[in-house]
């Protein structure tokens, strides 16, 4: 049954019925009730009364849209948390600095040479040929940092390590212990780019030691169909929207649960509204915590260009979770 929906949403042949998938956006809210017409979608109220070290780009936790999925226990979507130029800070990070090396990239050394594999913004931005561009541009398929999972072994490895970026460890603890997860610890990253038009197919992540941590994905650019299913392919998924700024969290029995994408549709642009509002937002907030030159840099539109172009056509997808069970020190 998995294998059948992810086809039919997959389907090039024909625009696919999207009348199931779940558009968060759909959901009226008001002050006292959340009006819906579907039962497997229900309001979260978060609710932490320990104080949070916030970061700069992200709303006030009062001020999340946060929904669970009642048929998928574990499973939570806050529809996008951040500001417009959060959303910009961590689109360029994703294109500008995690390919770099000693990340690792799945472009191929016998198809790219060794300055676009260790580099690869800084040569496509300075690729002039526009086949050329294109080439380099859609090879991009993800980055690993942290622990560096071995596609063919299906493990992770001790010695196939390099950092875990401080901000993006600041981040997921920001929404982890918000959420109730205090003991969550950024381990591994894999940040997916999905030109329009490319797929991920239905799997599992079981390959961690510590299968119980939640798993938190960060979703900008273009719009993803996401489905969710059970604990094997037999049983029927759900399809939601995942759109430019949704954080998903699964846990529990959502962890080791199969998902996919079958599809990207390009439905954002680049919103510029909103930055000027945004200029003093976060003059309380320690921008240490990010780069600060970077946060500043997004708002200029000759330097947020490039990215722009990119996910006009694109959707980035950072992946993140603990390899370790507390108290583990080597795998």
């Amino acid at each position: 049954m998995f294998k059948l929906v992810f086809k039919q949403y997959k389907t090039k042949s024909s625009t696919p019925d999207l009348r199931d998938v779940i558009n968060f956006d759909d959901f009226e809210i008001t002050q006292n009730d959340l009006r819906q017409n579907d039962n497997n979608v229900q309001r979260l109220s978060i609710i932490n009364e320990k104080p949070i070290q916030m970061i700069p780009g992200i709303k006030s936790p009062n001020d999340w849209r946060s929904y669970k999925l009642t048929h998928h226990p574990g499973i939570v979507i806050i529809r996008n948390p951040f500001t417009e130029r959060g959303r910009r800070y961590w689109i360029a990070r994703c294109l500008r600095d995690y390919p770099r090396t000693p990340n690792v990239v799945n472009l191929n050394e016998r198809l790219f040479n060794d300055s676009v594999r260790s580099d690869w913004w800084k040569q496509l931005n300075l690729c002039s040929d526009k086949d050329e561009f294109q080439r380099i541009k859609t090879a991009m398929r993800w980055t690993t940092f942290g622990y560096h999972h071995n596609w063919d072994t299906k493990l992770y490895d001790e010695q196939m390590k390099s950092s875990f970026p401080e901000d993006l460890s600041s981040l997921c603890r920001l929404f982890a212990f918000t959420l109730g997860y205090s003991d969550f610890k950024p381990e591994a990253a894999i940040v997916n780019y999905y030109p329009v038009g490319s797929t991920l197919s239905g799997h599992v992540d079981h390959s961690e030691p510590n299968k119980t941590a939640p798993l938190f994905s960060f979703s900008f650019g273009q719009t993803a169909i996401f489905l969710i299913g059970g604990t094997t392919l037999e049983e029927k998924p759900t399809a939601i929207y995942l759109q430019s700024g949704d954080v998903m969290i699964m846990s529990g029995e959502s962890r080791l649960c199969y998902h996919a994408v079958p599809r990207i549709i390009k439905t954002q642009r680049d919103s510029t509204s909103m930055l000027a509002s945004e200029q003093d937002d976060d003059s309380e907030i320690e921008l240490k915590l990010l780069d600060t030159a970077l946060f500043k840099n997004v708002c200029e539109p000759t330097f947020w260009e490039p990215f722009s172009n990119y996910v006009d056509d694109s959707r980035i997808n950072i992946n993140v979770r603990q390899v370790l069970n507390l108290g583990d020190f080597k795998l």
